[in-house]
């Protein structure tokens, strides 16, 4: 009877960690065996493989999209396609899961009764980390299963799927150990992210500098172009991943034991004078909250997309000297690139899932900080519910609108150092013309806060990540006309290369009134039932 309580907090994990784990894993092995089936008529015949072998020789293709290997193969060609975003998807949603289901429920006091037993934060927190090596490997091996039975060889599509599973796993340790270090989930949430942000950089950087190569080496996303699966097939590299998820994982049990229950490392120091600014009002709390994470998002949006920027004269200028591997990139799904405006368009239309991510993660918190019993004392007080939601709401709209300006700035500042032809306003259009997809993120969580305040990450990333995702597969298996068109993102223009689409912004800014509006309605009643 001694273990009882440790079998319970096990299955209670695997509870909580089922429904996204079904879903992750789904979106992982349908985008791969989609891209394998549709080698044929993605590529085509050998030359066609060949010419798309030196577009992605190119310096800023393989930053954007990482080194090539094995184009020639239908498992290459799918890692190379899929590979970076399936490992941003594992290790983002192992870093979220993480600190939600450990950090996040000890800050809450949902641990308070389970640490006052048997178990130690120790045994709590080991059994959280086996429950997502669970996840994480079962994932790696439908993948690996799904890869061969497409015809890929077997060989390439265990390696393939086995590097994705240790990058998976090295982001659930790193945000074990950061949960162990900060006091608060958002802290350990945007240190892990910002290390992982750090790791996509360094592979960029990596691939498209060869005298940087070595920063390949750097976990979690560069040992994975350096497998060479399909070709080479080394295994040697995934080493580097698998000793650092173990390192960390470690270190997160052993700070898991010197640390105070319900505390960090990481102490806010004693004595220090009040900081009551922006105190005054729900509006200004709402903006005071928001300063941090916005600050941070802020800071990896605009690295990005600077270094999008410095790589605009490359890219057009080689693609302009061939015009037919201009072609063939807008067959691989990369069109629009042969100009610098055209360039800017097509990954502009990507910067509305990182500000509906933005939006979604502060209504996500909004709805923890409820829960968790943080706000009681404002509705207590002469503050209506209608009051506190539209402060947060109108202020995650203003944040999102100041990414949009931060990724426009960086890319313009980016290409006038290498003397692109993308001016200020052209990048501020662009950006601009994609919040209307974002907001309608801050809808859809808007709208879970009201109806299903513990689905809000969910359902506000349906329309930004869903819906690019609906695109790209409608596009891949050349699925009837009415489905993509399902889809907010096959509603906006190549701006700035063309003009806005007036008529899809308005539509697009009507249901997000509309959905946001019927959140608030259910927000206003499900407060009023308790």
């Amino acid at each position: 009877m001694s273990g009882a309580p440790g079998p319970a907090v096990t299955r209670l994990a695997a509870r909580q960690l089922r429904r996204p784990a079904v879903v992750v894993a789904a979106v992982t092995v349908g985008m791969s065996t989609l891209v394998v089936g549709t080698y044929a008529r993605t590529v085509g015949d050998a030359a066609a493989v060949q010419s798309l072998a030196a577009l992605a020789g190119n310096p800023a293709i393989r930053t954007l999209f990482g080194a090539p290997v094995a184009l020639d193969s239908a498992g290459g060609f799918t890692v190379w396609r899929t590979g970076t975003v399936l490992a941003v998807l594992l290790t983002t949603w192992g870093a979220l899961a993480t600190t939600r289901l450990t950090r996040g429920a000890e800050e809450s006091g949902r641990w308070d009764l389970l640490l006052a037993g048997r178990l130690t934060p120790a045994g709590v927190l080991v059994r959280h980390l086996a429950v997502g090596t669970a996840a994480m490997t079962l994932t790696g091996m439908l993948l690996a299963a799904a890869l061969a039975t497409a015809g890929t060889p077997a060989a390439g599509a265990l390696l393939h799927a086995a590097g994705l599973t240790l990058a998976g796993l090295l982001a659930v340790a790193a945000a074990a150990c950061a949960g162990q270090v900060f006091p608060t989930r958002a802290g350990a949430t945007g240190a892990t992210l910002a290390c992982l942000g750090l790791g996509l950089l360094a592979r960029m950087v990596g691939d498209g500098v060869p005298a940087l190569a070595w920063l390949r080496w750097l976990p979690p996303y560069g040992p994975l172009a350096l497998t060479r699966p399909y070709r080479d097939d080394r295994w040697a590299p995934l080493l580097a991943l698998a000793l650092t998820a173990a390192a960390l994982a470690c270190l997160a049990l052993i700070l898991a034991g010197r640390r105070d229950v319900g505390a960090g490392l990481l102490r806010a120091p004693a004595g220090r004078p009040p900081r009551d600014w922006l105190l005054g009002s729900v509006g200004a709390f709402a903006v005071r909250r928001m300063l941090r994470p916005l600050a941070g998002w802020s800071a990896g949006i605009g690295a990005y997309f600077l270094l999008i920027g410095l790589l605009v004269d490359s890219l057009t200028a080689f693609l302009t000297d061939n015009p037919r591997f201009a072609d063939l990139a807008a067959q691989a799904g990369f069109a629009g690139l042969g100009t610098a405006r055209g360039y800017a368009a097509t990954l502009f239309a990507l910067l509305a899932i990182p500000i509906g991510a933005f939006a979604t993660a502060r209504l996500a918190a909004f709805a923890a900080a409820e829960n968790a019993g943080r706000l009681t004392l404002l509705h207590a007080g002469p503050v209506t519910a209608a009051r506190l939601l539209t402060a947060e709401v109108a202020t995650t709209v203003a944040g999102a609108a100041a990414l949009a300006a931060v990724a426009a700035v960086a890319t313009w500042a980016g290409a006038t150092v290498v003397g692109g032809d993308l001016p200020l306003d052209a990048a501020l259009a662009g950006t601009v013309n994609v919040l209307p997809v974002a907001l309608l993120g801050a809808a859809a969580a808007t709208l879970a806060l009201g109806l299903a305040p513990r689905a809000v990450a969910t359902i506000g990333m349906l329309p930004t990540a869903g819906g690019f995702l609906l695109k790209v597969t409608a596009d891949s298996v050349h699925a009837p006309a009415w489905v993509g068109r399902l889809s907010p993102f096959a509603h906006l223009s190549p701006v700035p290369a063309g003009a806005p689409n007036w008529t899809a912004v308005a539509v697009l800014l009507g249901v997000a009134v509309a959905v946001t509006g019927a959140g608030a309605w259910g927000y206003r009643r499900r407060d009023r039932w308790g």
